[in-house]
């Protein structure tokens, strides 16, 4: 049974295109100029961002030494073999960006107070987020449609992030877009930025986003080391506590009885004696205990190397106004010319395979197309 094969067309040159474009050329003039005018009126109503970059390098919690050029050899690739600090520390520096997109990390950044530049008044993230921002008129408009069926809403002044409210969710959003974490997989180095329209409340949040990442590892870390510490800490004054007592009542039965020569009584002293020179091995060792438990802590804390501090920027980050004109024109140019050719029925034949297999089109040589452009501008 013969197959049916698809019927070959003869294809448009490049002149007859050429002509076709042409033809509808004051069909371009329209739509190139009114997308030039919508696109500039779009990005014009867009307001200016800037961005804050602060990099800093985490310690690593010490691993196995024989393991450390396998390790390093396997980040080289992309790979983390983990090593044995993995299991002492659950949260490795390629989990950071987890942690900072999570919803307790950023409902943690409501209460920063920010500055926006060239003012005194201050004022909290959560509401610059809220009150503060320029919008463009399309969200103010959506907005104030939006407001006309929404029912009044109290302010919370204490985040419940089981349960968040509308407004919260929304401003943990938008905080999702301005607040990003990268985590270099060979290096660790940890790169956070900040895009904000107030270059100083960008900086500032850099710098708190910064500390509060520190804040939250070295609590991570030193948690199970504080744990002791309180514990021991409460050894060490039952201790002494005991040593205290057993000292007093000691010293209060030996000048009691400092004249005594009955052989119990001797024997109730030195009884007691005994007890207090027990009581105070045992305060000696917890306070030893506690001494190693703060060592601890202080050997968990984590060290921070700040590679990049948070400034200032001079310079806007965006929009680049420029570059998305030229985007808006070109992809009208194209749908244009997908109109025009259809009009011209051209477009379905440049699709369909052509007579020659092994060219699309009757190729022209640069001198052929010239001698068109040139005979156009004639």
């Amino acid at each position: 049974m013969e197959q049916k094969q698809t019927p070959l067309v003869e294809k448009p040159t490049i002149g007859q295109l050429w002509q076709d474009i042409k033809k509808h050329k004051k069909l371009y003039y329209k739509v190139l100029g009114i997308t030039f005018i919508v696109s500039a009126i779009i990005t014009l109503s867009i307001p200016n961002y800037y961005k804050c970059t602060v990099k800093l390098a985490p310690e690593i919690p010490g691993g196995n030494k024989g393991t450390s050029g396998l390790a390093s050899l396997a980040s080289s690739f992309g790979f983390n073999l983990g090593s044995a600090s993995a299991g002492a520390d659950a949260i490795m520096p390629n989990l950071y960006p987890d942690l900072m997109n999570s919803v307790t990390f950023r409902a943690s950044l409501f209460p920063i107070k920010v500055q926006r530049e060239g003012e005194m008044e201050t004022m909290t993230y959560y509401d610059y987020l809220k009150n503060g921002q320029n919008l463009p008129w399309w969200s103010l408009a959506k907005i104030a449609f939006f407001s006309i069926f929404k029912e009044p809403e109290f302010d919370e002044v204490k985040v419940n992030t089981f349960k968040l409210t509308k407004e919260q969710s929304g401003i943990i959003e938008m905080i999702g877009d301005k607040v990003i974490c990268d985590v270099d997989k060979k290096t660790f180095v940890i790169t956070i930025n900040v895009i904000d329209q107030d270059p100083l409340i960008a900086a500032t949040l850099a710098d708190s986003v910064q500390m509060h990442l520190q804040e939250f590892i070295t609590d991570y870390r030193t948690r199970k080391a504080r744990i002791d510490l309180v514990y021991n800490q409460k050894l060490f004054k039952e201790a002494q506590e005991r040593y205290e007592n057993a000292r007093l009542k000691s010293a209060a039965y030996s000048d009691a009885n400092r004249h005594a020569i009955f052989a119990q009584k001797q024997s109730e002293q030195t009884k007691l004696e005994n007890e207090m020179q027990l009581q105070y091995r045992a305060y000696s060792q917890v306070a030893a205990q506690l001494q190693m438990a703060e060592a601890k802590v202080q050997e968990d804390t984590p060290a921070f190397t700040i590679l990049q501090p948070a400034t200032v920027p001079v310079e806007k980050f965006g929009p680049k106004r420029t570059r998305n004109v030229l985007i808006f024109l070109f992809l009208a140019l194209l749908i244009t010319t997908a109109h025009v050719l259809n009009r011209e029925r051209h477009l379905i034949s440049l699709l369909k395979p052509s007579k020659n297999k092994q060219d699309d089109f009757d190729e022209l040589s640069l001198i052929d197309i010239a001698r068109l452009l040139n005979n156009d501008t004639k």
